[in-house]
């Protein structure tokens, strides 16, 4: 009996019967049987104990002998709470090794990544990197697609260094990733992963009759985890998890019935309420406290709130007088039930970091250094302090007030420790950083928590200087990716919360909003004020290698690759950036920005429908008492605006990234590069006469910018001025002979001035320079076929689509060349599957139905 009174005590948690109860039914029912449920969701306000009642079925399921794992707020990506889990599963004897073995190389890969584009893209002469140059390296990565989230500084690069570079980078690479598994390690881990995860649940199901899975604080960890839940509990995507999986999340706000609303059968929502005035009254009896008016008082004190009753009765108050003071605060009651005063500083010292651990404390308590041992163990005692990931971490319902009574008693003394708090912090981070490339840093886990700390208490001191570093340094985390962002702006918010400080809680919950919305490219548009633009609807536009030259035949297109695209990317726009990247799917898939961010969820992408400028309801971004984009250095926003240019231009949005890079050229209005990428951005959008006067001004400021020249060329010639263009791109190509986008641009000018032999050595030498390009081999084969070299032309179309299988042009092309040598049957097939990729390709419908009334004659 008394074994099962202990356990009816355990933690404290006498009331939520009903919850308990119905989550150790839930093992009784097999998993086909319809009454079984696959997820819990509990949620409630901060205080009403879903932490302690997660803990409480942790409990329940490993009594039944389910293993369990425990995430919550502590990691910031997927991969992250992938490692927890393991780390939980191993402690209980199920190491889960091949998905440790993944979780290590994903994080090899990722270092890898970074080394190879640091070597290719920033090389040092002799000895270590210079400072910022692994910022380059993750930049360059980003340009090329195989870094997500690393697209804030994308515009750093040169865009002739990066042209140099790309071979060396894709050489590093290849070394390096010799597998398709090791590129999705790298841009999409969750996809490596999750079927591992799924394939290692099910050997541990062999030897455990559950397995429940537990995710707490999903107010914070459901913005990344939700998604990826969803789908793996609801579709055999990643591979089907075991049927006795049982998953239990827990978070201030309810279910998105909008996402799980099809599951609804198979979950049960756990709603939490502040404890009936019975359910207080019991835990308060479990706790021995009967005397009606200290109960009374205790009832009316906390309204109910589980974690302040459990930390009043924890205090044993025995008399009314004790909680006669109706004024006072919660906080205030439990400090004044602690007669000794040592241990009530250390409690409210305890407070003042995020995170506790002996060290902090140590340096947080102002007490007599053979008490510093004793003193933690008991605040490590307490009922509103809990251990995660070995840190100490107060409920915030509590941890709150206890700041602000702190900060109202003695407005100078919080300053003080807030100050030698954030002293302690930066020394431990020069200390980390102490002989190391700057440039490194960001990478480091350790260094980048001690920089966060070391700001959200400079915050907390009322550091003039705090806020627009603290803000400058969010860019740099933003080039990380969103777990590392969202660690930043959690840290803004909660400074501006405890500090009192309105104008870091307006950033705080603004970029918080920012970075759910549309991730790390919100942020940037929100830190630099942008408001979002609508953007619009692209309609096909004709580009001069997208028509046929006066006398050529009706078949022939123009001697040149026809405007395509590869299935579902729509008409490719009059061009792309002149420096090629990877080859990618559709025409000209190797050309894009200088650097072009990936598409992915970095820094500089905007997932569709996210709105990054604005704030919920629609007012303006940095609307309020004052312009806060004076908080962020001109420097920073220089950099945040050629970068957000580089991302949406990416994706397209030419306007959006016009609008960047013209607020760029504000900030740096004799920027050749800004002036070049503007420049290049109207010139995608199909208004050379707009792009001719940036372009010229571009190199007019700087005559050595073969980027601005090469860009000039295509303007030249989209205006009807081959040989203007011809003197450009020749220019371009004598700053830098390798130029490959040039050297295509420049085939297509001898194309219109009928110099066939130039044309075909300028895509030979292209060819040669980049033979994994679909795009140099289409055009290749278009210049063949224009000579009348049909077999040769063949040869080159066969290569394109073997690197690119969704070449619409490619088949188009190849098609018509067919025709010539007479193989009408395959010259259809061609047709056809170009009309398949691209339904709207006008130029391959013209030429399927000529091949078609040629055979019906």
């Amino acid at each position: 009996m008394q074994q099962i009174v202990q356990q009816r005590r355990r933690a404290g948690l006498v009331a939520r019967a009903a919850e308990r109860e119905l989550f150790r039914a839930n093992f009784d029912v097999p998993p086909g049987d319809a009454r079984h449920r696959f997820l819990f969701h509990v949620h409630g306000n901060a205080g009403v104990g879903k932490t302690r009642l997660l803990r409480e079925f942790e409990h329940i399921a490993r009594e039944r002998g389910a293993l369990t794992s425990y995430v919550d707020a502590g990691v910031g990506a997927i991969p992250e709470a992938l490692a927890e889990m393991c780390r939980q599963f191993a402690a209980q004897g199920h190491r889960f090794k091949e998905l440790e073995r993944l979780l290590a190389a994903h994080r090899e890969r990722r270092h890898e990544a970074e080394t190879a584009a640091l070597a290719a893209l920033a090389p040092e002469p002799v000895g270590a990197p210079s400072a910022g140059s692994m910022a380059v390296a993750r930049a360059g990565l980003a340009g090329l697609g195989l870094i997500p989230g690393a697209g804030a500084f994308a515009a750093v690069l040169d865009p002739t260094q990066l042209a140099q570079g790309a071979d060396r980078l894709r050489t590093g690479l290849s070394a390096r990733f010799r597998s398709h598994e090791d590129v999705q390690l790298v841009l999409s881990p969750e996809s490596v992963l999750t079927p591992v995860l799924a394939d290692e649940l099910h050997g541990a199901a062999a030897d455990v009759p559950w397995i429940v899975l537990f995710f707490d604080t999903y107010e914070r960890t459901g913005p990344f985890l939700d998604a990826w839940l969803h789908d793996v509990m609801t579709s055999e995507r990643h591979g089907a998890f075991p049927a006795t999986v049982v998953v239990v999340t827990a978070g201030q706000r309810p279910v998105d019935t909008a996402h799980w609303g099809a599951f609804a059968d198979f979950m049960t929502t756990l709603p939490l309420l502040p404890f009936t005035e019975a359910e207080s009254r019991g835990l308060l009896a479990a706790r021995g406290i009967t005397a009606e008016p200290v109960v009374a008082e205790v009832l009316r004190l906390t309204g109910g709130l589980p974690v302040l009753v459990s930390m009043l009765a924890g205090t044993s108050p025995t008399g009314p007088e004790d909680v006669a003071d109706p004024s006072a605060t919660a906080v205030e009651r439990f400090l004044k039930w602690e007669p000794h005063p040592v241990r009530r500083a250390a409690a409210l010292a305890g407070a003042l970091p995020r995170r506790l651990d002996a060290d902090v404390f140590r340096e947080a308590a102002d007490c007599a250094e053979e008490q510093l041992d004793e003193l933690y163990a008991w605040v490590s005692g307490l009922p509103f302090v809990d251990e995660r990931g070995g840190r100490l971490h107060y409920h915030d319902v509590v941890r709150a007030p206890m700041l602000r009574l702190q900060r109202g008693r003695s407005p100078r003394r919080w300053a003080e420790c807030q100050r030698r708090l954030a002293g302690v912090f930066g020394q431990w981070r020069e200390e980390a950083e102490a002989g190391r490339d700057t440039g490194r840093l960001w990478v480091d886990e350790e260094w980048r928590e001690l920089r966060l700390a070391e700001s959200y208490h400079r915050l907390c001191a009322r550091d003039r200087q705090a806020l627009p570093e603290v803000l400058r340094d969010l860019v740099e985390a933003c080039d990380q990716g969103e777990s590392v962002a969202r660690h930043w702006v959690r840290a803004l918010e909660d400074a501006g919360r405890d500090a009192g400080l309105d104008e870091a809680a307006a950033w705080g919950h603004d970029l918080v909003a920012a970075l759910e919305q549309g991730g790390t490219g919100a942020v940037l548009d929100r830190l630099v004020g942008s408001a979002r633009r609508r953007r619009p609807r692209r309609d096909p536009v004709r580009t001069p290698e997208a028509g046929t030259p006066a006398g050529a035949s009706g078949t022939e297109p123009a001697g040149t690759w026809p405007v395509a695209a590869s299935a579902g990317a729509g008409a490719v726009p009059a061009g792309t950036w002149p420096v090629a990247a990877s080859a990618g799917a559709g025409a000209e898939p190797a050309g894009t920005w200088p650097v072009a961010a990936s598409a992915g969820a970095g820094a500089g992408a905007v997932p569709a429908g996210a709105r990054p400028g604005g704030v919920p309801g629609g007012r303006p971004a940095g609307a309020g008492p004052r312009d806060r984009r004076a908080e962020l250095p001109a420097g920073v926003r220089l950099r945040v605006h050629r970068g957000r240019a580089v991302a949406l231009a990416a994706q397209e949005d030419y306007v959006g990234a016009v609008a960047h890079l013209t607020r760029a050229e504000a900030l740096a209005p004799d920027d050749a590069g800004i002036l070049a990428e503007k420049g290049e951005c109207l010139r995608a959008m199909g208004v050379p006469d707009e792009a001719l006067p940036e372009l010229e001004r571009a190199v007019g400021l700087d005559p050595g910018h073969a980027y601005a020249w090469a860009s000039l060329g295509a303007v030249r010639l989209a205006l009807g001025d081959p040989d203007g263009a011809l003197t450009a791109l020749d220019r371009a190509l004598d700053l830098s002979p390798d130029y490959f986008w040039a050297l295509l641009r420049r085939a297509r000018v001898s194309r219109e001035l009928g110099d066939h032999a130039r044309r075909l050595a300028d895509l030979d030498r292209a060819v040669a320079l980049r033979p994994d390009s679909a795009w140099a081999h289409c055009e290749r084969g278009d210049a063949l076929r224009a000579a009348g070299r049909d077999e040769e032309a063949l040869v080159a179309y066969d290569l394109a689509l073997s690197l690119d299988p969704g070449y619409a042009s490619a088949y188009a092309s190849r098609g018509v060349s067919r025709h010539h040598l007479g193989r009408t049957p395959e010259a259809l097939a061609d047709l056809e599957r170009a009309l398949e990729l691209n339904p709207s390709y006008a130029w391959a419908r013209a030429q399927r139905d000529a091949v078609v009334s040629h055979r019906d004659g």
